[in-house]
């Protein structure tokens, strides 16, 4: 069985850099080791620009057997920030554990997944200072899973994220976000200093899969931590390469 159970939160090194595919390719393998899947997203924003929202592509991918959006926004920033030029609610910190917490109450896995990076101003605390992801951490006593880049520039926001998650004890794995079908040398000289740390690495396009075969495909992409089958990092990259 897998090591990730109960609340796992998503993040990443910075944005787009595939929480929401990696998001659905855990749930997707969860789901397909018998485990009854969650899936909230705190605050949601850019529901302006018309494109689908992160638990859209999440159920259409993964389907796991709860999906929540806690709080949407217009605009594409930050949750705390689209809140404020909105001048709608923030996202209140003990509100979303209290909400994610219950679904642990009903789920054997439940997947939160952020917003842009660790560090960014989710919402407010009663005493109104920001919170971040790494705050829900903190709060609610729960591992991360970083989603990192493959290529140039990765070692440093990877280090600086696990660094920041360390000194706040948060236990933490790592997962490549989009592996290139064409890796050049820096994507294969990243790979070996990120091993110690990796969970994961999903191919790149993962997300435009049919459904089906992304479903078929997820454990592959996954340590057996993560309900996945990816268990030699050697025979990974002889075969990817």
């Amino acid at each position: 069985m897998g090591e990730w159970r109960g609340i796992v939160l998503v993040t990443g090194t910075d944005t787009d850099v595939g929480k929401t595919i990696v998001t659905a390719a855990v749930a997707a393998a969860a789901a397909a080791s018998g485990l009854r899947v969650a899936v909230i997203k705190p605050g949601q924003t850019g529901i302006a620009t018309g494109a689908p929202t992160d638990i859209e592509v999440v159920t259409r991918l993964a389907g796991p057997h709860t999906v929540r959006v806690l709080a949407e926004y217009p605009d594409p920033l930050a949750p705390l920030a689209a809140a404020t030029v909105a001048e709608m609610a923030p996202l209140e910190l003990y509100e979303v554990v209290d909400a994610i917490r219950a679904e642990a109450d009903k789920h054997d896995l439940v997947l939160v997944e952020g917003a842009g990076g660790l560090l960014v101003p989710m919402g407010v605390r009663p005493s109104g200072e920001a919170w971040t992801l790494a705050d829900l951490a903190t709060t609610l006593g729960v591992g991360a899973l970083v989603v990192a880049r493959a290529g140039l520039g990765t070692l440093n926001h990877t280090a600086l994220t696990l660094e920041a998650l360390a000194r706040r004890g948060v236990p933490a794995g790592v997962i490549i976000g989009a592996w290139p079908a064409d890796p050049q040398l820096v994507h294969w000289a990243n790979l070996s200093e990120l091993v110690p740390h990796l969970v994961g690495a999903l191919p790149e396009g993962a997300g435009q899969m049919d459904p089906g075969v992304f479903r078929r495909s997820a454990p592959g992409w996954l340590t057996p931590a993560l309900y996945g089958v990816l268990d030699n990092w050697r025979v990974w990259a002889e075969e990817t390469g």
